[in-house]
């Protein structure tokens, strides 16, 4: 069930037109109500630990902000032109397509990989660079391992640092 809802996302974006996460909402609803309706001749002490509430309880907050963060901190560097205009001055600075991927790919041994890949995709458009384009093929190329360089790179490595206590500044110091 939740492999089809997942599946039913872009089936749902282009019958309404409307945003993923809509879609994504909607399937939560539809899981919750099944549920719901399932369990329902069942005891609350028995149901509590099959319920969508609990497992809602049980998600890891801390990452789910910090990726809303970055596509909203990414959406309102677009919105103010930001990234178009970084985009048009490496495209005069730099010049050459592939040293400015290589750039966007070496600062993501610093800057963690998915805003540097959200904010290029604000950088280039769609319509300019299709999605088999060079450009994209060599960006997930170049900021997947440029994000393995160092280990500050990724959001998993910061999470390993975090495990075996690893503290930035004596990361960077070493």
């Amino acid at each position: 069930m939740r492999l089809g809802t997942l599946v039913a996302v872009p089936v749902f974006k282009s019958i309404t037109h409307l945003p993923p996460f809509l879609g994504i909402l909607f399937g939560l609803g539809i899981l919750w109500l099944m549920g719901e309706l399932l369990h329902s001749k069942k005891e609350d002490e028995h149901k509590e630990h099959l319920t969508l509430v609990r497992a809602l309880k049980q998600i890891d907050m801390s990452s789910i902000v910090f990726f809303i963060g970055i596509l909203l901190a990414v959406a309102s560097l677009e919105h103010t032109h930001i990234l178009s205009n970084l985009a048009k001055w490496l495209d005069q600075t730099v010049g050459r397509q592939d040293l400015i991927v290589t750039i966007i790919g070496l600062a993501s041994a610093i800057v963690d990989n998915v805003p540097l890949v959200a904010a290029s995709m604000g950088m280039y458009s769609l319509a300019q660079y299709p999605v088999d384009s060079f450009l994209w093929e060599f960006m997930a190329y170049c900021a997947g391992t440029g994000g393995s360089i160092l280990i500050i790179g990724s959001a998993a490595g910061v999470a390993a640092m975090g495990l075996e206590k690893i503290h930035f500044f004596w990361y960077a110091r070493k």
